[in-house]
């Protein structure tokens, strides 16, 4: 099963990096958050991957490019301008890179690459997104229910810490950065039937995936959710970005399942 991911996006809201490089080549741990997101899918035995690719796109094209060689062990003859593979510890990622405009929204970057995925179901997902979803569970959930589209609703922490406060101002209790208030979000890792194209325009270039087609698609009870009760985090700002590379150099990043 082929997985899409959404790789192009200008990532203003953390432009203290994206400026460099696009957003999914931030790095968490010295790798990019799009290896880290790949490494998940790859544990769970989904290695096929469609990257979406727009702002700065070259540099995902030249990293993985380059990946197996950065990877291995290597002799280098400059006399015959020759090398030599030795050993190589890779993953078996096989991975279509696919230029789907600088400014095209969401739903345009998902129809750019159907010919890509063909006439069979997919999952797609967000370049800046991880968690520990049980991703065969999820898609026994989606095959079970026969719609045509899943999403994964998650309950995302609180950025603040809540007091509990009774009326002489007494605080009676504190409860650091708890999840949200009982309201569920799009958490990406979606799981789509390939007539989920039948709901984008057919020039879609101007149109938010997660504007017409969803809603579109709840509005014809075609859309399900997954309730996932485990980690989520998406890198949206720096501080973000701070908090992923703290539980990864800590040993706790929760979505490490390799």
């Amino acid at each position: 099963m082929k997985v899409v991911i959404f790789a192009g996006g200008l990532g203003t809201r953390i432009s203290e990096e994206s400026y460099l490089r696009p957003k999914p080549m931030i790095e968490i741990g010295e790798k990019p958050i799009l290896w880290h997101l790949m490494k998940i899918y790859e544990a769970q035995g989904f290695n096929e991957f469609i990257i979406c690719l727009g702002y700065k796109g070259f540099m995902i094209k030249q990293y993985f490019m380059n990946y197996y060689l950065y990877n291995s062990d290597v002799t280098f003859n400059l006399q015959t301008n020759s090398f030599e593979i030795h050993q190589t510890n890779t993953e078996k990622f096989r991975i279509t890179l696919v230029e789907t405009g600088l400014h095209t929204r969401t739903a345009g970057r998902l129809k750019r690459v159907q010919q890509y995925v063909g006439k069979e179901e997919f999952m797609l997902t967000y370049g800046d997104g991880l968690a520990d979803v049980n991703l065969q569970t999820l898609l026994e959930y989606h095959r079970s229910h026969g719609k045509i589209a899943t999403v994964t609703a998650v309950q995302p922490a609180g950025r603040f810490g809540l007091l509990g406060i009774d009326d002489h101002e007494q605080v009676t209790n504190f409860k650091e950065k708890p999840l949200g208030d009982g309201g569920w979000i799009n958490g990406g890792f979606f799981v789509l039937k390939p007539e989920i194209f039948s709901y984008l325009p057919e020039n879609a270039d101007d149109c938010m995936w997660e504007e017409y087609p969803l809603e579109n698609l709840a509005n014809d009870d075609q859309l399900m959710a997954y309730k996932h009760h485990g980690f989520w985090k998406c890198m949206d700002a720096l501080r973000d970005k701070e908090e992923l590379e703290r539980m990864w150099n800590s040993g706790h990043a929760q979505w490490k399942n390799w």
